[in-house]
């Protein structure tokens, strides 16, 4: 289990020169306010970045120094796992990072991104998307998981499952694969190679039995084949490597549209979001002429302005989310291309290797011959040498044939593993297991805020949701009330998961001002009965500016103000 202790921070973002530090395991609840822009959420900012180098919200890493200041900002993070005390500390101007255990810092010599990934491998084991799924819900920057694309919550689901280590698996036994399959052709072209020196050598016997001049010409004739055989395999080397620099000019761009590849598929995400966003605006414009909240009328020409303005900019957004989409597939075919030259390249690379050694036979076969005309002059050759080599040959092409069935077995057996580590395998069916008691405890937690549906993710984790008269509805086709009922539900559900599998356990539970949307008062009182009988074990730190309506609920309260705009402490 994570246990967060502390996090203090000073000149970052409205912070001055000063520490602002938070206790987060001094109370089960405890409520932050302030006024809008007194840095109350700054506290979310400043825990990630020292984190994982990157704030909740999305802030440039140059814009989160304090800009009066302008140097010196520290973000401190004090943490325990298991029996081990944990202290980060991130800076910018100058720039530091440093990982402390126990009072002594963890060696530096790898590069800050190795740092990094030891951070979140080896001792958070969780990355900023599951730790903004299971420890922070807000309104700002995050995207809840019901918002997320199909892959996206599959991802999040195979790390609060502690599952994503068999795609790490399947990625090395590809590898493990490509290279079985090169051994197991080189293995065939050694065999090949003995196997004619086998016939070559029979030969050979026969012909020494009746030595002749006739004989010594022939393998004068033999020599004299291999001086061009070498001659031509060395002409098509400088032939297949003029081919493969060739090749290389074709995928010399190949980060720079990898690159692009990637924005594109960001800006689609971005833009279906506002698309969505803009669609349930107009679908509220449609349906609605009395406003939900005041019940009073909306004007018709208001209304009338709204769903042509809405409309224009949905079907703006559709144009522009099918460019992006004819682009992505340029992208695609692109770097279909350039994998397609890249294993051409490869393929190339083996022939030479091959042509190499088959040099490297062809040279030992010219000195062998060399000798063999030697002795055969001076008549020196004996039938029982030869035979001898015969022999050495036959038991290296009997070794041979044992090492191509183990290959091959080897091969079955990594084909097999692989298809197991694959998504359709084992995580598969792990999923298939832990679907129904995800399910049941989304529908517990949703019955305890008063939303009685019966809600279901199937094994794409895409939602069927029905009401009690078996309607069915998906996600956005509910309020903004509802949907913070379900991401609250679904957000429970991960972090008694996470305990389950003890992926993500942690006492740290922030809410980034939920009780400022569209929880009413219903939801409200249900939701803090629920943090403190299912959640009287955590630390729950509920950030709002309706300090007024809230205050008596929480025994613990924080007030952020500014002081000569300066974020503090207030007293």
């Amino acid at each position: 289990m994570i246990l967060f202790k502390k996090v203090r921070y000073k000149n970052f973002l409205s912070t001055g020169q000063q520490f602002i530090e938070i206790d987060l395991d001094k109370a089960n609840t405890t409520l932050v306010v302030g006024e809008n822009g007194a840095g109350k959420s700054t506290m979310l900012d400043a825990l990630c970045f020292g984190l994982f180098q990157r704030p909740f919200r999305g802030i440039k890493k140059d814009q989160l120094i304090n800009s009066i200041n302008e140097k010196e900002c520290i973000v401190e993070v004090e943490f325990t796992v298991g029996q081990k005390d944990y202290k980060i500390i991130r800076g910018i101007k100058p720039n530091l990072f440093e990982i402390w255990c126990d009072g002594d810092m963890l060696n530096q010599d790898a590069a800050q991104r190795d740092y990094q990934k030891h951070l979140e491998q080896q001792i958070l084991k969780l990355n900023f998307r599951s730790f903004t799924q299971v420890v922070i819900l807000g309104n700002a920057s995050f995207v809840p998981f019901m918002q997320l694309r199909a892959r996206h919550r599959r991802q999040v689901v195979e790390e609060i499952l502690d599952i994503e280590i068999f795609s790490k698996m399947n990625l090395l036994f590809r590898e493990k694969q490509k290279n079985q399959d090169e051994l197991i052709k080189q293995t065939d072209f050694n065999y090949q190679l003995v196997d004619n020196k086998i016939d070559d050598k029979k030969k050979y016997i026969d012909d020494i039995s009746n030595r002749s001049k006739d004989l010594a010409d022939s393998k004068k004739a033999d020599l004299n084949k291999s001086i061009t055989d070498i001659s031509n395999y060395e002409e098509d080397i400088r032939k297949v490597r003029t081919e493969i620099a060739e090749l290389q000019k074709e995928v010399i761009d190949e980060s720079k549209v990898n690159d692009k590849h990637k924005k594109l598929h960001n800006m689609e995400a971005k833009l279906e979001n506002t698309c969505n966003k803009h669609k349930k605006d107009l679908s509220f414009f449609q349906s609605h002429n009395d406003c939900p909240t005041c019940q009073q009328s909306i004007d018709e020409a208001f209304k009338s302005t709204m769903i042509s303005k809405k409309a224009e900019k949905v079907q703006e957004l559709e144009i522009a989310l099918g460019q992006i989409d004819k682009e992505i597939k340029t992208s695609e075919m692109k770097l279909d291309t350039i994998n397609k030259t890249m294993v051409t390249i490869r393929e190339k690379e083996l022939l030479i290797n091959r042509y190499e050694t088959s040099i490297e036979e062809i040279k030992k076969q010219t000195i062998r011959l060399g000798q063999e005309i030697a002795e055969l002059q001076d008549e020196k050759v004996s039938t029982a040498e030869q035979t001898g080599e015969l022999n050495q040959l036959q038991e290296r092409i009997t070794e041979l044939e044992k090492d191509k069935l183990n290959q091959k077995s080897e091969m079955v057996y990594i084909d097999t593993a692989r298809h197991l580590m694959q998504d359709t395998g084992i995580k598969t069916k792990i999923i298939k297991q832990y679907l129904p008691i995800m399910n049941q405890l989304i529908n517990k937690n949703l019955a305890s805020m008063d939303f009685f549906v019966n809600f279901s993710l199937d094994e794409e984790f895409n939602e069927t949701i029905k009401s009690r008269h078996r309607d069915e509805f998906n996600y956005h086709s509910f309020s903004e009330g509802e949907k913070l009922r379900i991401d609250l539900a679904i957000l429970f559900t991960w972090r008694e998961i996470a305990k389950l599998k003890n992926s993500t356990n942690t006492n740290l539970l922030i809410l980034d001002e939920i009780f400022d949307s569209s929880l009413d008062s219903s939801g409200t009182d249900e939701f803090m009965r629920i943090l403190h009988t299912t959640m009287e074990k955590e630390n729950v730190f509920v950030i709002s500016h309706k300090g007024d309506t809230l205050i008596d609920k929480f025994p613990r309260v924080m007030k952020f103000e500014k002081y000569k705009n300066f974020t503090r402490m207030a007293e």
